[in-house]
């Protein structure tokens, strides 16, 4: 028998079969979305519709803290069971009290312009817990923080510049235990972790990290779609924060980026599957370029080079990602470096990539610095599957060679 000819009559809705349509190609990419979603909620223990697929990690994070914002539940809870709330408050803005939200003052910008961007407008609270000198948050300060109206609190796995990594399971048990402590039974706060950078080299199970949301990022995950993730425990309510259609359990309007979402799923398997190991092989990597990095000074000592100062590192060495090493140089401005070493072809960064058209250093070298100063940031080098021994013994020896180029600028 002759195969059937297949005529697509249908690129009004989409110039790919669209998972929305109810034709056959339709039905079959919709097969094909729930199995990649499959694949995710296999990688975080969690199950087919906690899965949220979003354009990125910032509108995931968006849509877990606006979400919570713009949802009923919360203010439906604080009219019956917070003292001082009258009943008739409505819409929330009537509110006698706002609702709170904890973060930490090292936080990707997605979150902190977020949280400020709804202070401005008059919509929230926010507490934001100073991280202590190593770049990592103490948990009993976070709890200390909470309040009767607070409704989320907000801490990422590991920091995007120096690549701290934050106790989050210690952080859900604080808010476990202030939870027990109430007259009533209290559902808030809600714990929410940006987890973009933690996704190649820490665990992602939900259950384990106790959170009821979780960002993540095809952007960070070599061979992965240009996606975002968002998971949304089954019991937490969320608004959808702008309006269309009724895709991704209607959270999320816009026909679904298929082909990447595919890929992001398969990325992400391969990724956890493979963690343990590339944990292993690439810390060894960046700790040989720390040794060379500290050794290389050594030598510029002897040349008595008055103008360059040993560097600084920044973040604690033990908790933090594989990859990350990030450095101050006192007295050289970060900038310039990147600039130096981009000429060698050689790329770091100063700061944030979503920063980095901001003038002035990194606000998140500010938190940590004893001595913080405008201009200087920290020099971060993240390496990953195709960095070799080579590529580093290269860019020790030109920062060698920069740093006695501009000794006489600092002299």
């Amino acid at each position: 028998m002759a195969k059937k000819k297949t005529i697509y009559l249908d690129y009004a809705a989409s110039v790919s079969p669209n998972p929305s349509s109810i034709h056959a190609l339709g039905v079959e990419a919709r097969k094909k979305l729930e199995g990649a979603r499959k694949e995710v909620t296999d990688v975080l223990g969690a199950r087919k519709d906690e899965i949220i697929f979003t354009s990125s990690g910032t509108e995931s994070n968006n849509l877990a803290i606006q979400g919570i914002i713009c949802a009923e539940e919360w203010q439906t809870f604080f009219r019956s069971s917070v003292p001082g709330v009258p009943i008739p408050a409505r819409p929330f803005k009537k509110l006698a009290i706002l609702p709170h939200i904890v973060t930490t003052n090292i936080e990707h910008p997605s979150v902190l312009q977020t949280y400020k961007l709804l202070k401005k407008r008059k919509l929230v609270e926010i507490s934001i817990v100073p991280v202590e000198k190593n770049g990592i948050v103490d948990p009993k300060k976070i709890k200390k923080e909470i309040k009767n109206n607070t409704v989320l609190v907000s801490v990422m796995y590991a920091n995007n510049e120096i690549g701290t990594i934050q106790p989050i399971k210690e952080i859900a048990r604080e808010i476990r235990h202030w939870k027990k402590t109430r007259a009533v039974s209290f559902p808030f706060p809600l714990l929410h972790t940006d987890a973009v950078q933690a996704v190649n080299y820490l665990d992602l199970n939900v259950e384990k990290l106790g959170v009821d949301l979780l960002s993540l990022s095809g952007s960070k995950i070599e061979g992965a779609g240009r996606v975002g993730v968002l998971y949304k425990k089954k019991s937490v309510k969320l608004s959808p924060i702008f309006g269309g259609g009724d895709q991704e359990m209607g959270l999320r309007p816009g026909t679904e980026n298929l082909s990447e979402i595919i890929k992001f799923s398969k990325a992400l398997k391969l990724a956890q599957d493979t963690r343990e190991k590339e944990a292993k092989r690439i810390s060894l990597l960046r700790d040989y370029f720390l040794a060379s990095l500290l050794s290389s000074f050594r030598v510029l000592d002897t040349r008595k080079l008055s103008g360059v100062q040993h560097p600084e590192i920044n973040g604690d060495l033990q908790n933090r990602l594989p990859n990350n090493l990030n450095v101050t140089f006192p007295n050289i401005p970060s900038d310039l470096l990147v600039i130096e070493l981009s000429e060698r072809g050689i790329m770091a960064s100063a700061k944030s990539a979503c920063q980095s058209g901001e003038s002035g250093g990194s606000y998140v070298i500010k938190a940590i610095c004893k001595k913080p100063d405008g201009e200087l940031g920290g020099l971060r080098f993240s390496l990953g599957r195709q960095t070799t021994k080579k590529d580093i013994d290269y860019t020790v020896k030109s920062l060698s060679e920069i740093l006695q180029k501009l000794k006489k600028w600092y002299d």
